[in-house]
């Protein structure tokens, strides 16, 4: 069994921060479990690009108020708490947070932590960063 306070763990290595974001990895590709899981954190008013080409994401909305834009297809959708939505085909999208947003986070196949946004909003492909 895997137990881990994400009050202790946001002042780890596990904390990673980029433009406007805060990322607590909670579960990481070594801990074995076929998923990663993380509570993001987005400040509001930001606005953020990704496109995860290697990697499926589902996300849950716990706190605050924004939207999501499917680029392929123009269609916006608002995000709220109790919103999920998941990139089931590696959408590239655009997140808007009108107030902090905070999500709880699933990445498949799991990330390692050492990834970082490429110049277009994807993360390297596992065995890159492995």
């Amino acid at each position: 069994m895997i137990v881990r306070d994400f009050n202790k763990l946001k002042d780890t290595d596990r904390s990673v921060s980029d433009a406007k974001w805060n990322s607590v990895r909670m579960l990481l590709a070594d801990d074995g479990m076929g998923f990663s899981f993380h509570i993001t954190t987005l400040q509001a008013g930001s606005e953020h690009t990704f496109h995860y080409k290697h990697h499926f994401e589902s996300v849950y909305c716990m706190s605050g108020r924004g939207s999501i834009t499917d680029l392929a297809t123009g269609q916006t959708h608002e995000i709220k708490p109790g919103v999920m939505y998941a990139l089931n085909l590696n959408d590239k999208h655009t997140l808007r947070a009108e107030e902090e947003l905070v999500m709880a986070c699933c990445f498949n196949p799991p990330v390692t932590g050492n990834e970082v946004h490429r110049e277009d909003g994807s993360y390297a492909p596992v065995e890159e960063t492995a």
